[in-house]
């Protein structure tokens, strides 16, 4: 089943144009990851699909709603992590958690699943009774994917979940999502600047640049196809040509 439609996406601020008719799709329990420097245009696309702004023409479907007539539709299948997320500085991972699942369901036995699984992700064993103005930031970005996770959705956008996280909560994050998408088969779109990192976790990869699509397809297909040692150099060479 198809779970993300994006076909000749454009999105412009004025004579600015942000996406330039960018299309790809995602299947359903995928890892899709989406490539490119900083203002590429990832971000953007991110936040179309997660019904905050609204594409200047083109098409976006989630399952095929489409994300401007049917974005109350839409909203109840994904969870949607921004890059710049904080956390409230003055309660704890626990309270947040909480407060998050009591917003989702209804049920005591659906809310207290969630919340369960929302600690277990977030890793902090007792320190989730901590105040999260004591966590380093690895913590607060684990209570953060914790609460986009916590709730199953169908869909899981992730932008930039390891910027500015060290090697070692880099590597958690990477494997917190790969056995989470093992074990719910929740379909994922990740992005992030670094090619390299997302090489072991993306079933499949669109590189942006400059609100274009420039390649895109399984990371070991793109490797052989341009003849280069990883994702890194294949974006050079395109890039630089």
């Amino acid at each position: 089943m198809m779970a993300v439609e994006v076909k000749n996406l454009i999105k412009s601020y004025g004579s600015f144009q942000a996406l330039r008719g960018i299309t790809f799709e995602v299947d359903e329990g995928e890892v899709f990851g989406l490539i490119g420097p900083n203002g590429a245009g990832k971000t953007t696309t991110f936040r179309i699909l997660a019904t905050l702004l609204t594409p200047t023409s083109g098409s976006a479907k989630i399952y095929g709603y489409d994300v401007v007539k049917d974005s109350h539709k839409v909203r109840k299948l994904i969870s949607y992590l921004p890059e710049d997320a904080g956390v409230y500085k003055n309660i704890t991972a626990y309270e947040y958690l909480k407060l998050v699942a009591k917003m989702y369901f209804n049920t005591t036995s659906d809310f207290t699943d969630a919340l369960e699984l929302g600690v277990k992700l977030s890793g902090l064993g007792d320190k989730a009774h901590d105040k999260m103005k004591t966590y380093s930031k690895g913590m607060k970005r684990r209570v953060q994917i914790a609460r986009a996770l916590m709730v199953k959705p169908k869909i899981a956008i992730l932008d930039e979940p390891t910027a500015g996280l060290d090697v070692m909560y880099s590597h958690m994050i990477r494997e917190l999502v790969k056995d989470f998408v093992r074990t719910y088969k929740t379909t994922v779109l990740i992005s992030s600047h670094n090619m390299l990192e997302v090489e072991g976790l993306c079933d499949r990869v669109a590189l942006i640049s400059e609100g274009k699509i420039l390649a895109e397809g399984t990371v070991s297909n793109l490797i052989n196809i341009y003849g280069v040692k990883n994702l890194e150099e294949l974006f050079i060479k395109l890039v630089g040509a």
